[in-house]
């Protein structure tokens, strides 16, 4: 297996492969989630569609096929997906009328369709998600992380006016902020993006940036205020208080399973698969090991483990297949599962077992009478610890001394020479577009956000040392 340091994609794409979350289609660039993978997904999309009902977000589902005339309507819309669009031409032997894309997101469909749906201020607010696999014909393909198809959630909402639209953007991002934090263990960066990089259509997009171990950046999830320019697009009107036709400030927010990939990146290790407990298909492995067949008591503690563990809502496997334990113990640690037990003729008459956490090197004894509660622990510690150790991770790799071009050429060539990861770097910025590709063409740093809490504040421009009028955050990014 390749290792992190000597081949961070190599490394990657071993990784999911051993521990058997995906596989390769015929179609480029489209995967197949296989059930563990698919179960890492079902959980994120549990703990946000929780806060999203929470909010009072409701779910609805949309067409895949969009007419070609609704890209016209918003001109940035479609210059900025076209590269990107997948056609349907033809169906049941005959040509169609007119082109079909698969839709690469869905804010064209779901304007039409809230033109006729929202008459009146008291139809407002409207705030609907959609949970949807979208198309982008990427030339460039990494599985999870960038791939043609994938699955994601696309938030659409329909509002009275600015301020409660803005609202609702900043809280969408906070809720992407939290469940990214505290279920996947992975600290990000807020922000807003700059007008480069901004959606295609919005008048602000924000964002939450995420470092991988490889100090390469993932956008892992944006939420866009889009001002009235779809509603005008397509006609989105309401009739106010005042008996007035008024243009409806509309959002779209959405994450994907490039989360997926963003939590092998972060938290993967030399072995494999490292999982956060929360997310994890399988939190705890029962193995018996020894001389075990010879021994029933062993298994009738294990079933009893499994029994208890079970009706606490702990997703637990006992593995009593004929594979030597050594052969068991690398195969969950390759799997990510978060906590294994141990338990043979030994140990039972010790009344223990030995226990071990994914993320540590060390195995340790626990008495039995205790062995459930110290699970529970561990799994809830573990989490913590994860999100620290990427924490320290990432702000040892965030610069803030590059305050200039030389400086960053400088950092970029002092990395290399010590087979370091140049992370990202915090710099001023003048707003000038012209800069900001300048950087891009001679180092590959584009900017990731413009952070709401930068941890310091830079007076001049990375590029032309003006003075700056934002701090923004540079790197490399997926």
């Amino acid at each position: 297996m390749s290792t992190q340091q000597n081949d961070f994609t190599k490394w990657y794409i071993d990784t999911i492969q051993k521990a058997d979350l995906m596989d390769y289609t015929p179609v480029r660039g489209c995967i197949a989630f296989k059930p563990d993978g698919f179960e890492i997904w079902e959980h994120i999309q549990e703990e946000m569609n929780r806060r999203f009902k929470e909010t009072g977000h409701r779910n609805a589902y949309f067409p895949m096929l969009i007419p070609e005339s609704f890209f016209q309507k918003e001109k940035d819309h479609i210059e900025g997906f076209s590269p990107e669009l997948p056609w349907v031409t033809e169906a049941a032997g005959e040509q169609l009328e007119e082109r079909l894309a698969l839709r690469p997101t869905s804010e064209t469909m779901i304007g039409h369709l809230y033109s006729d749906w929202i008459k009146s201020y008291r139809d407002l607010p409207v705030l609907i998600n959609q949970w949807a696999n979208v198309f982008r014909w990427e030339k460039k393909t990494l599985p999870f992380i960038r791939t043609s198809e994938f699955l994601w959630q696309e938030g659409h909402t329909a509002h009275v006016d600015e301020e409660e639209a803005r609202k609702e953007t900043m809280q969408m991002l906070n809720i992407y902020k939290e469940v990214v934090e505290e279920l996947l263990a992975i600290p990000v960066y807020d922000g807003q993006k700059t007008p480069s990089e901004r959606f295609a259509g919005a008048v602000d997009t924000y964002s939450i940036e995420a470092m991988m171990k490889d100090g390469k950046a993932v956008q892992a999830g944006t939420s866009h205020y889009l001002g009235t320019k779809f509603a005008e697009a397509f006609d989105i009107k309401y009739l106010n208080k005042e008996n007035k036709h008024e243009f409806v400030h509309t959002t779209s927010w959405g994450t994907s399973t490039r989360l997926i990939g963003s939590v092998i990146m972060v938290h993967g290790d030399e072995q494999g698969l490292v999982l956060p407990p929360r997310i994890a298909p399988t939190q705890v492995v029962l193995i018996p090991v020894g001389p075990w067949k010879k021994n029933p008591a062993i298994m009738e503690k294990l079933d009893e483990l499994f029994a208890v563990l079970k009706a606490k809502g702990i997703r637990v496997r006992l593995d009593d297949s004929d594979q030597s334990p050594g052969y068991k113990f690398n195969e969950w640690e390759l799997k990510g599962v978060p906590v294994r037990v141990e338990l043979g003729p030994r140990d039972l008459e010790n009344n223990q077992a030995l226990m071990k956490a994914r993320d540590e090197a060390e195995k340790f004894s626990v008495d039995l009478a205790n062995l459930v509660e110290r699970i529970e622990e561990e799994l809830n510690t573990m989490q913590t610890r994860l999100l620290e150790k990427a924490r320290a991770f990432r702000d040892l790799n965030s610069h803030t001394h590059v305050n200039s071009m030389e400086e960053l050429k400088q950092h970029l060539a002092d990395s290399t020479e010590k087979e370091e990861i140049p992370g990202w770097i915090l710099a001023g910025w003048c707003g000038d577009d012209a800069c900001e590709e300048h950087v891009k063409e001679e180092t590959k740093f584009t900017t990731r956000n413009i952070p709401f809490n930068p941890p310091a504040e830079k007076s001049t421009c990375i590029n032309c040392g003006r003075e700056s009028k934002h701090t923004v955050w540079f790197g490399r990014a997926y």
